[in-house]
Order: C-alpha cells, then structure tokens, then sequence
C-alpha cells in the first residue's frame, strides 16, 4: 500500500455504546438489550478488546435520558463502570468522558486518580463541554452556556486538574512508621482563583501511577482544536473520508507544534465503523440486515439532533433541504460538518442519509474482507489521515468480536500494530512515558 509508514504502529481504542453504534443495533435478534445492567457485559467486551491488544476501551456519557422509546441512551455511569472493568482486566487503558460544564475540577480529579490507582495506571480521560439543554436543566442551568464560555471553562478545568495531580511530587510519598508518612514540602497546594473555579488543594489522593491521567479531547470547532492543542494527548476525531480526515490531521499536528509540543506525540484517531466477513457481500449483508431494522422516525429525530432541526416533514426520497454553512451552526462542529461533506459529494436523498447515519453518525464506514478493511486502514494511517483508529462497532459484541479475530491479524502480518502488550499503562500503549510532578503556576 502507498504512504510513509516509517515503523510506526497504529493505536486501535474501541468505543464501547450499548448493544452497539447502529440505531437498531438493540432491535436486532439476540442482542443484549438484557445485558446493558449487567456490569460482566462490559467486563467481557473489555476483555474481548484486551485479547485484541487495543490501547484502551472508550465510555461517552451524557446528563440526560432523550427519549427512552428510541432505545437505549445511558445506562451506567461510565467511571463506576471503570472501576469493575478495571479489576476484571489487567492491560487494556480505561478511558470515560468527563464534562467540565456539569463537574468541578477538584472531584473529578479524585475520582480520576482513585481509578488511575485501582487500574495500576491504565486511566484517561475525555474532557467534554456537553452539548444539550436538557443536560443543562438536570444540574440547575436553564439553558447551556454559549459554545465559548464552555471552552473557557473547559480549559480552566483542565488547568485545575493538572494542577491537583501534580501537587503531590513522586517522591512526597514516605511511609515511615517511625516519622512521617508523607513530606509536607512536596504536596504543594494549588491555590487557584479563577473566572469559573475556586481550588485551593492539594488534591487528597496521592500521585498516582501515570503521574496524571491520559487527557483525549473530541471537540472539531476552532476552540476544541485549540484546546486540543495545548493539553490533548490522544483526539478522537470525525472523519467521513479521507481528504476530510487529513485536513483535520494536518491542522491540529500544526496547532500542537505551535503550542510548543510534540506533535509526533499525540495520537489523532478519527471513529471507525466496521462491518467484516470472509466476504465482501456476506459484510454487505451484515450492514443490510441491520439497516432494515432502523424506525424511519427514530432516524429522523437523530438526524434533527445533529443539525438542529425539527426534520419529522423531510420527504424521505426528496433531496436534502437546505442546511445552515458550518460556519452559522452553534452546536457540534465536527459531526455537523461531516453530514455537509456526505450531501455535498453524494447527494443523497433524507432516506439514503438516514441510512449513512445509522451507525456512527457520519464517521467513516468500512465494509468488506479483513484484507479490504485493512488495506482502507493502511491507507488512512500511511497517507496522513490517522495515527490509529477509535473502533465504532455497529453490534455489539458481533461487530467487536469480528475485528479482533480477523482484521487484527492482518495489521500484525503487515507490522502495522502490535503482537503484544509491551508496557502495563495506557501512557506506555501509546508510547508516553509517565508524567514527571511539576509545580502549579497561574496562567499569565
């Protein structure tokens, strides 16, 4: 395959969503509807994704229900869940989101450190602004703040964080029974009065084994590619293609450079749905079966979530109406972006952009043998589009269970990923060594 590889290996996270990322996946004969309660659910597609040597397993969350009648949502609480899934695995990174709209930097700090020891190291976290009213509503706001006042504050929260998990120094740690059990001149307080917080620490968890957990960030807009920029140390990305994948690649490696880091040092991993089988209608077919399944209703009202619009009157075999440019939209860039890029180069009718949704909302969909999806993978990754992928399954556990057991073993016969685990943290799965303790400074 053409492109630069140069011994890189790519990093594979997989996120893991109810019965899976299709709207139907839940309606589909045997799944596990039944299961999404049961922690050993969860516990066992983590152990699926271990035996597949991925980075890390991925739980996004939100503060509200939607409509309960559209399938499942949420159902446990993400970091709970990492706690079980961390004593049930031993290697694969652990990683929730986190809103900084709804939490306070100081408790998430110490939940985050707590399982950041629990795991042995194997924590991250995805720093999110949120995104819906009615989030807003459960946690006393009438209406979410404006798209830059959460960005501000979601940079003041990250800056909180790492200050709390740097106030305890490596060594500050002493344990002895005779004298002190910790050196009080190397837990330093953070003393932070800020536009949105008020912290004065130090954070009562001791430093914990990666020094401070792995920091992902997803947003696309101008402020979210900024603030990936300064902090970010994995991105989960939104690419439909890839031309759109590299623009973005490109414009946040040059965003990190400029900040001052390393961009060769952070991972940018667009989603990825994957449909896989012996062959490529057998694959086709998978995807067909599940598609036929999907309420033309239930799509519709996903699809008025994307662009924020009431799309129940669309005439499903008429064109596109017209939506708003990027530029004017006030809700999630990323994934708004990529729906304008699907009707612009496919022109599709509102059923077939139903359809393209239907899993992954717009991220890119690879269907066929293990040899095609791999040469398509191979081709992001050595042409400037990923430095790995963040797995979408559309069913879980089928769609899960297919990658690792026949598209994992071509990307290791290629010496594009991984035969073993080489280090026990998530830092050493993505080739980060573990945060030294720096003392706390107020922005200038």
């Amino acid at each position: 395959m053409p492109g630069q590889l140069a011994g890189r290996l790519m990093h594979l996270n997989v996120f893991l969503h109810g019965c899976g990322h299709h709207g139907a996946a839940w309606r589909m004969p045997g799944s596990p509807i039944a299961e999404l309660g049961d922690i050993r659910y969860y516990e066992r597609l983590a152990q699926t994704a271990e035996r597949g040597l991925f980075d890390a397993v991925f739980f996004a969350d939100g503060q509200s229900a939607g409509d309960p009648a559209d399938g499942p949502l949420w159902h446990l609480e993400p970091l709970t869940m990492l706690a079980a899934i961390a004593r049930a695995t031993e290697r694969i990174g652990l990683v929730a989101t986190v809103s900084s709209t709804f939490y306070e930097p100081f408790h998430a700090a110490r939940m985050l450190a707590s399982l950041d020891h629990i795991s042995g190291g194997r924590v991250g976290v995805n720093v999110v602004t949120s995104m819906f009213d009615a989030e807003a509503r459960n946690h006393g706001m009438a209406t979410m703040p404006s798209h830059a006042e959460r960005y501000a504050r979601a940079a003041e929260f990250i800056f909180v964080a790492l200050g709390l998990w740097n106030s305890w120094d490596d060594g500050a740690l002493l344990r002895d029974r005779a004298g002190c059990y910790a050196d009080a001149a190397l837990v330093r307080p953070v003393l932070h009065e800020g536009s949105h917080f008020r912290v004065d620490g130090p954070l009562n968890v001791p430093r914990s084994p990666q020094g401070s957990p792995v920091l992902f960030q997803a947003g696309a807009s101008e402020p979210g590619r900024e603030l990936a920029a300064r902090y970010a140390e994995g991105v989960y990305a939104v690419a439909y293609d890839l031309p759109s994948a590299q623009a973005y690649y490109r414009d946040v490696k040059r965003r990190i450079s400029e900040a001052g880091r390393d961009p060769e040092a952070v991972a940018i991993m667009p989603g990825l749905v994957t449909y896989v089988a012996a062959t490529e209608g057998e694959a086709r077919a998978k995807q067909a079966a599940v598609d036929a399944r999907l309420p033309v209703e239930a799509s519709l009202a996903q699809l008025g979530r994307f662009v924020q619009r009431d799309c129940n009157g669309w005439e499903l075999d008429a064109p596109v109406p017209a939506l708003v440019p990027a530029s004017d939209f006030t809700g999630p860039q990323g994934r708004y972006a990529t729906i304008l890029r699907i009707i612009e180069t496919e022109r599709p009718t509102v059923r077939q952009l139903l359809g393209r949704l239907a899993a992954g909302g717009g991220h890119v969909t690879m269907v066929g043998t293990p040899e095609q999806v791999a040469d398509e993978m191979q081709r992001w990754f050595g042409q400037g589009g990923a430095d790995g992928f963040n797995l979408m399954p559309p069913l879980l556990p089928e769609s899960l269970e297919d990658f690792v057991k026949l598209v994992v073993p071509v990307l290791q016969r290629r010496g594009l990923f991984r035969t073993e685990y080489t280090g026990s943290t998530l830092r050493g799965h993505l080739g980060q060594a573990a945060v030294a303790a720096q003392p706390f400074f107020m922005p200038v």
